[in-house]
């Protein structure tokens, strides 16, 4: 592999080799030990979650008494106690928005806990949830951002009055000459849609509430950053150290989305307050997905200011962040991680900026792996393909005559990102030529003259790492943030300790989620120190009650490798230089002269002692120390760089500490009649400083670009218009899988950063931002358009090749449904019933009848004249809800026609339907009834996709009628095979 540095060239003893990962033996074994293993205090209790099924309404009451009498219940936790106790969560603008664990006044997304069962076991808290009756008055949903910040939208929190909660802008250089002197402006609008990270292992907590002391003690698989700590801290209203938050050894993966744990932290912890006893609360996959956090999706218009070579000499941005139904911290972190390199990785002096962080109902955003990144480089690397296509150059030469040149590293950018070092010119041409770009064109050149659909996509962009913590306070003004006062910095922090017996002990303060981090510590010390690896242990265990931490720990924002590597490398220097001294003393040498390696202290050609000899004696003999050495090798190491300074006046912020550089091109082929896109060939170029470990690099990078492929070719959280969350299950939320993910070529660059102990840089992240856009930019090429919107599934690229759809099956009425809801449903069918339709019409006004044939109806009791309040219980796939329903016969025309209404409200989501009967008298005396029906449905019922709901309402709404026709002639109605295959399968007409 030809690099500008090598890795054999860069590497030295164990630090920058390929050393496999010591953590994978016990999770090969199944001794891995996640947030669900870990051992709970005795007379630890169980939690469900009441959740709304609706997107906006108003909680008029809360009525647990029921649940409270049922066996193994032993209290709700309701918004009441809530307030009682707590406070709502800090907000990190001046907006006065409330946002409670519980929903306490309005519930404001599908899916936002109302309140909390808490029961013996898990069965029995999910059972209770069903006796939990909560009584709404919906309201009008908002779904859509750019809607939301128009003057008559609803508004989500009155006492805002406006669903814009933070409204900034700003300007460097001289935007507004560039574009006035420019030859051309081209404007592109994207969308960057809603996904997140879905991993193995969800949400876990284990919460205890100790009188005593008034201390809530925590376990929960939290990645950090830490400073949510202090934002948990006041929601519960308890100095610092009164919560102790604990985190497992082990993670079955986070990407970012289990920093959202910590609404569910605070919760639980009230919870054990109610009870009095420890509360355990496990999320489950369809909890997950419709409430726990998403990336945030943008909508953004861009506009350059190009010379005719293809040089941009300014950017305008017009940004709308759609951050749900609350802005819950960190956000709007999305907006200003990446605030400083605007830019990216061009030199482009010139900048306008509008950013709105909006809120819609919908569940809240926070960080998603490449959180800001994938946002801005979609826009960015958009456009810059854009402006190619638009003047009729090479997108690539575009690329290169916009990039930050070589030789001017450390680079400050216009928004005040300092770029710490790179040579972008030299890393595309390593991509050019060792990615073989000249056959790659060849090959689209080849498959075009052959009618296929080909194209070529790149992206050009920059990998932040180690956030500045004083970024996100960019959203406030100099003025406010002078009140504030100044926030910047990422301190981390790293122990080290040396037993009596030699054996070296880490402890980081990093929460990894199966990065390796273990690892790499241990090849960090075992190079320092000399050591075997199989002598270290790594702690990644976090306990804020006693360990070191700073509320920038945590793993997110790829800073392990720069700033918790350089840490533990810092820590064992400190050993290092105590130990040498120490055995300097003893043969009257210089320090310098002391060498570590092969488990020895030694000078060359003279004096050598064991490791563990040298170590013992700072344990054993004291007194026998050198001057002002205390004994018992142990260093914390506190490490902040100071390039991370707080933004000034001018709103200029160095957002992170190091920037790498990712260069991908890649061919797509289109299938012309699918419109599925086809990865040919992908190839992925990073600088990403010193390389600690290139098999672990390698394992984040094909990590990050196979997630990345979900985000441009299948995921994408559906809302409908009421609000309603309709991808609740991974059949309905696809994910990539092996099959679908093409292997990269992966190539590396080092020029090490000279901010960082150890010249490296963040390497976690990049794919998430590159990856996405560089498909989009290669379905664009194919195409010939720019009207490019995520995921790029096959029915959308279908859409935008122009390809008509197939006319609809028989039956299926495609009009769209009066019914207002989540999941719509239309249909129509008949069915032969033995009787004349003056005794079909009777039958079915028939209060006995018609609670006979409603499936799962168990009572029916009348209110007024052809008007029931009736209890059924109905289920759907996984899903089984008991609904309040109230059923009505109206339209009444003996014998002829009359409608069949109904809806009915659960703690797992709301439903109405309408059926028109229409009676047809047959030539053998019997009627055929023919029906037509409309259905909606919404919260977790409608969760569980249009998929299961399609056969699920023709199979319900099926029987009515088959019951009906059976209890008319006293006996079972025969169908035939190809009937129950078509009601099994869901066919007749549903939509």
């Amino acid at each position: 592999m030809n690099m500008q540095k090598s890795i054999a060239e860069a590497t030295i003893g164990h630090i920058g080799s390929r050393q496999a990962r010591v953590e994978d033996a016990a999770l090969l074994q199944g001794q891995g030990r996640y947030a669900d293993d870990m051992a709970t205090p005795p007379g630890t209790l169980q939690a469900a979650v009441v959740r709304s099924p609706h997107a906006h309404a108003r909680i008029r009451s809360v009525d647990a008494s029921r649940a409270l009498t049922m066996k193994g219940v032993h209290g709700v936790l309701t918004g009441d106690d809530v307030k009682r106790w707590s406070n709502p969560f800090p907000v990190g603008v001046r907006a006065p928005m409330e946002h409670w664990p519980l929903a306490v006044d309005k519930v404001r997304y599908v899916g936002e806990p109302v309140c909390v069962v808490i029961a013996d076991d898990r069965y029995l808290a999910e059972d209770a949830l069903d006796a939990v009756q909560v009584e709404y008055e919906p309201l009008t949903p908002i779904i859509d951002p750019e809607a939301a910040t128009l003057n008559d939208a609803p508004i989500l929190h009155e006492a805002v009055g406006s669903n814009v909660v933070n409204e900034r802008s700003f300007r460097y250089g001289d935007p507004e000459r560039a574009f006035a002197e420019a030859p051309h402006r081209i404007t592109l609008k994207v969308q960057y849609p809603r996904n997140s990270c879905t991993p193995i292992e969800c949400y876990v907590v284990l919460a205890q509430y100790l009188p005593a002391s008034e201390t809530y003690d925590v376990m929960a698989n939290f990645q950090g950053p830490y400073a949510l700590h202090s934002v948990m801290c006041r929601a519960l209203n308890v100095p610092a150290n009164r919560l102790r938050l604990r985190t497992p050894p082990d993670s079955g993966g986070s990407f970012g989305i289990k920093q959202g744990v910590f609404p569910y932290v605070v919760l639980m912890g009230l919870a054990s307050r109610k009870v009095g006893a420890p509360v355990k609360w496990v999320e489950d996959r369809l909890e997950h997905l419709q409430a726990s956090s998403s990336a945030t999706n943008r909508v953004c218009e861009i506009e350059a200011a190009v010379e005719a070579n293809g040089r941009v000499t300014a950017l305008r941005y017009d940004q709308i962040d759609d951050c749900g139904a609350y802005l819950r911290a960190p956000e709007p972190a999305t907006f200003y991680r990446m605030h400083g390199n605007l830019s990216g990785a061009y030199a482009i002096r010139n900048l306008a900026v509008r950013n709105r962080v909006v809120l819609t109902n919908k569940m809240p955003t926070g960080l998603n792996r490449g959180f800001g990144g994938g946002q801005v480089y979609f826009a960015l690397e958009r456009l810059m393909q854009h402006v190619a296509a638009e003047l009729g150059l090479d997108p690539l030469e575009v690329i290169q005559r916009n990039l930050v040149p070589a030789g001017v590293f450390p680079y400050r950018a216009a928004a005040g990102a300092l770029l710490d070092s790179g040579d972008y010119p030299a890393a595309v041409e390593l991509a050019r030529r060792k990615g073989n770009l000249d056959e790659l064109l060849q090959r689209r050149d080849q498959a075009r003259a052959e009618g296929r659909l080909y194209g070529i996509g790149y992206a050009a962009v920059v990998e932040p790492s180690i956030s500045n913590m004083g970024y996100i306070t960019v959203a406030m003004t100099p003025e406010e943030r002078q009140k504030a006062g100044p926030k910047n910095g990422a301190v981390s922090t790293a122990t080290v300790s040396v037993d009596p017996l030699g054996s070296v002990t880490a402890h980081v303060s990093s929460t990894p989620q199966g990065q390796g981090h273990q690892t790499v510590v241990a090849q960090i010390i075992s190079e320092l120190l000399g050591v075997k690896l199989e002598s270290i242990s790594v702690n990644v265990e976090l306990d804020t009650g006693k360990d070191a931490w700073s509320i920038a720990s945590g793993n997110y924002s790829s800073r392990f490798s720069g700033a918790v590597a350089g840490s533990v490398y810092n820590a064992t220097l400190k050993i290092r230089e105590r130990m040498a001294a120490i055995a300097a003393d003893m043969w009257q040498v210089s320090p310098t002269d002391v060498r570590f390696a092969d488990g020895k202290i030694f000078v060359e050609n003279g004096p050598s002692q064991p490791f563990h000899r040298v170590a013992g004696t700072t344990h054993w003999s004291p007194g026998l120390l050198p001057e002002g050495e205390t004994g018992g090798l142990r260093e914390t190491a506190f490490w902040t760089p100071p390039q991370l300074e707080a933004p000034n006046d001018q709103d200029c912020i160095n957002s992170s500490l190091c920037y790498g550089f990712i260069l991908d091109f890649c061919g797509v082929e289109i299938d012309r009649v699918t419109g599925q896109v086809r990865i040919d060939k992908y190839v992925t170029t990073h600088d990403a400083g010193r390389i600690l470990n290139p098999m672990l690099v390698e394992g984040q990078i094909l990590g990050a670009y196979s997630q990345a492929l979900g985000v441009a070719l299948m995921e994408e959280f559906a809302y409908s218009e009421d609000g309603s969350f309709l991808s609740g299950t991974l059949a309905d939320y696809l994910i990539p899988t092996a099959p679908e993910v093409v292997d990269p070529v992966i190539l590396h660059m080092e020029t090490p950063s000279p901010f960082t102990p150890l010249g490296a840089k963040g390497v976690g992240e990049g794919n998430n931002m590159s990856t996405p856009v560089c498909i989009a930019n290669a379905v664009a090429d194919a195409l010939g358009r720019s009207d490019i919107k995520l995921p790029l599934t096959p029915s959308r690229v279908r859409s935008m090749i122009g390809i008509d759809e197939p006319a609809a099956p028989e039956g299926l009425v495609m009009d769209a449904p009066k019914v207002a809801g989540g999941s719509a449903l239309q249909a129509n069918d008949l069915v032969e019933i033995p009787a004349p339709p003056q005794q079909v019409f009777d039958a079915i006004l028939d209060p006995e009848t018609l609670k006979a044939i409603i499936p799962g109806c168990h009572a029916l009791e009348l209110e007024s004249e052809n008007h029931y309040r009736a209890d059924v219980t109905v289920g759907v796939g996984m899903i089984r809800a008991r609904f309040a329903a109230r059923v009505a016969l109206t339209d009444l025309d003996p014998p002829h026609s009359l409608r069949l209404s109904g809806s009915g409200n659960s703690p797992m989501g709301s439903a109405t339907g309408s059926a028109k009967i229409n009676l047809v008298a047959l030539e053998n005396g019997n009627t055929r009834l023919e029906y037509a029906y409309e259905a909606a449905v919404t919260g977790k019922v409608a969760a569980v996709g249009g998929r299961m709901l399609q056969s699920a309402s023709r199979v319900i709404i099926g029987q009515i009628f088959t019951r009906l026709a059976q209890r008319l002639s006293g006996k079972p109605i025969d169908t035939s095979l190809w009937q129950r295959l078509r009601a099994l399968l869901g066919m007749g007409g549903t939509k």
